[in-house]
C-alpha cells in the first residue's frame, strides 16, 4: 500500500495503518531494504507543505522535518549556522544532499550522522506530532543509541526548533579515511561566542565518538570567559573527553579516535576565534 496524503493531519491519520513507514527523501529507506520488496505501507510525506521550509524569527529557527540539505545550504542563516550547513555538505553527494532530509538524518539516528553534533551544539529541539497531538523532545535526549530514538509508532518529526540562545562563528570539521563519501571516524562542531574579546559561552559537540553526539560541558565551562584569541585550541585536554565512549572498529581505534577529536575540536576553535 502506498499512501501520498497532502496534509500533516492526513500523515499522522496514514500512520495509524499496522507497520506504516514513512518515505521521506529515501536515501536510507531503500539502501535498508536491499534486494527485499517493500511489505509494509509507505507514507509518502513529500507532498506535504507544512513539512518543508525554514522559517527565521528573532526568538527561533523553525527547519521542517522535510527540509532538504542542499535547501539548508541555500538558506541565509546566522553565522552560529555555519557548522550544520557545512555539515550539511558533507552528507554523501550532491545528489543525496538534494533528496535527503534533516528529519531522515536524525531519526536513522547513525552515531556518524553529520547534521546531529552541529544541532546538538544549538541545542535543537524535535517537534513530533500525531494524532494523539505535538510534543518537544530536545534533540540531545531524541536519540538515545545507534539507530534509537524515542519517536514513538505514528509519530512524525515535524520539525527542527533552534532557539536563538547564541550567536557568533561556528565550525564543523570531519575526520574520514578519505575526502569525500565517507562515515566519520570523528567530527566536532564548535559554536563560540565572544563579547569585548572574551568567550561569553561556547557549544562544543563530538559525534562518531560515542552512540550518541555528545556535548563536551566540561570544555565548555573552562572556555567561557577566556580570551577569544589564537591559542584557544591549547586549553583542549584530554580530560574534557572523559565522557566519550569511542569504539573500535574498522575505520578505527577507540584511542585514534580520541586523540583525533581533540585535534578536531582545538581546531575548529581556533577557526572559530579567527572569527
Amino acid at each position: 500500500m502506498f499512501l501520498r496524503p497532502r496534509t500533516l493531519s492526513e500523515a499522522v491519520e496514514a500512520l495509524e495503518w499496522p507497520g506504516a513507514r514513512i518515505l521521506a527523501g529515501g536515501t536510507d529507506f531503500y539502501p535498508a531494504l536491499g534486494d527485499r520488496p517493500v511489505a509494509c505501507p509507505v507514507v509518502d510525506i513529500t507532498a506535504v507543505p507544512e513539512l518543508t521550509g525554514i522559517t527565521v524569527t528573532d526568538r527561533k529557527i523553525r527547519i521542517a522535518g522535510g527540509t532538504t540539505w542542499s535547501e539548508v545550504v541555500a538558506t541565509p542563516l546566522p553565522r552560529c549556522f555555519d557548522a550544520l550547513k557545512a555539515a550539511a555538505r558533507e552528507v554523501g553527494s550532491v545528489q543525496i544532499q538534494n533528496r535527503g532530509t534533516i528529519a531522515g538524518n536524525l531519526c536513522n539516528a547513525s552515531p556518524a550522522a553529520d547534521g546531529v553534533p552541529p544541532l546538538v551544539a544549538l541545542d535543537a529541539e524535535v517537534e513530533l506530532v500525531s494524532r494523539a497531538g505535538r510534543r518537544r523532545v530536545p534533540l540531545a535526549a531524541f536519540i538515545t543509541g545507534n539507530r534509537r530514538t524515542v519517536r514513538q509508532d505514528g509519530e512524525i518529526l515535524a520539525s527542527v526548533i533552534v532557539p536563538r540562545r547564541i550567536e557568533g562563528p561556528s565550525c564543523f570539521l570531519k575526520l574520514g579515511a578519505r575526502r569525500y563519501l565517507v562515515i566519520s571516524i570523528a567530527m566536532v562542531a564548535v559554536i563560540l561566542e565572544s563579547e569585548n574579546g572574551m568567550v561569553r559561552q561556547a557549544r562544543v559537540a563530538v559525534g562518531a565518538c560515542s552512540a550518541v553526539a555528545q556535548r563536551l560541558g566540561g570544555l565548555e565551562q573552562a572556555l567561557a570567559g577566556m580570551p577569544a584569541k589564537p591559542g584557544i585550541g591549547a586549553m583542549v585536554e584530554p580530560q574534557h573527553l572523559a565522557g566519550l565512549s569511542p569504539i573500535d572498529d574498522v575505520r578505527a581505534t577507540a584511542a585514534y579516535r580520541l586523540d583525533a577529536a581533540r585535534t578536531l575540536v582545538a581546531r575548529a576553535l581556533e577557526r572559530c576565534a579567527a572569527g
